[in-house]
């Protein structure tokens, strides 16, 4: 497996090795003492499956607050998706920055989402499927975060009227939201 670093402190792509042959393939999509030795030391506990439908789902901007902060290691099943991560670490050089991914199931591209992110993405295509490993568990009063198009971020997304749940087109923008990140933990 190979690391990349990224321009947020923290976030980083991961590729894994594709075995192929006439059957098709097969990947090893979580190791843990391989992570631990590429400095990736995580203690995952919850595995989420997310599946949407149709192209132009739009699911975010989430996080959860300390001390039940997640870090997520975010991979595609089938489809594809435009990945986004907030860094919402107030003493971090890129606080309020973005970055926005495209990960696949024919790349197998993953995304390592550290704790003091907003994390969301929107489906480029039908029948999508994200798994993505946590590092704790989902505490809903907890559960926070801010608005898909909040005007600040300018968020670069595919679609200009994305499928969005009730919560997700309510949720407060960055100025008003909930959250005392650091990159300190």
């Amino acid at each position: 497996m190979k690391i990349r670093e990224t321009e947020i402190e923290g976030v980083w792509i991961l590729e894994p090795r594709i075995h192929t042959d006439h059957r098709g393939f097969f990947i090893e999509t979580f190791h843990k003492k391989r992570l631990e030795s590429l400095g990736l030391p995580h203690e995952f506990k919850q595995d989420n499956h997310s599946f949407s439908k149709e192209r132009g789902v739009l699911r975010g901007l989430h996080y959860q607050l300390n001390p039940k902060a997640q870090t997520k290691l975010v991979r595609v099943a089938t489809g594809s998706i435009y990945d986004v991560v907030v860094d919402l670490r107030r003493d971090s050089t890129t606080y309020g920055h973005w970055l926005g991914f495209v990960l696949d199931s024919e790349s197998n591209r993953q995304l390592l989402v550290p704790k003091g992110m907003a994390h969301g993405f929107c489906t480029l295509s039908p029948d999508t499927t994200v798994l993505y490993k946590v590092d704790e568990c989902y505490d809903p009063t907890l559960d926070r975060g801010i608005r898909w198009d909040d005007e600040k971020l300018s968020i670069d997304w595919p679609v200009a009227s994305p499928i969005l749940s009730d919560k997700d087109s309510t949720l407060p923008f960055l100025e008003q939201a909930e959250f005392d990140f650091s990159i300190k933990g």
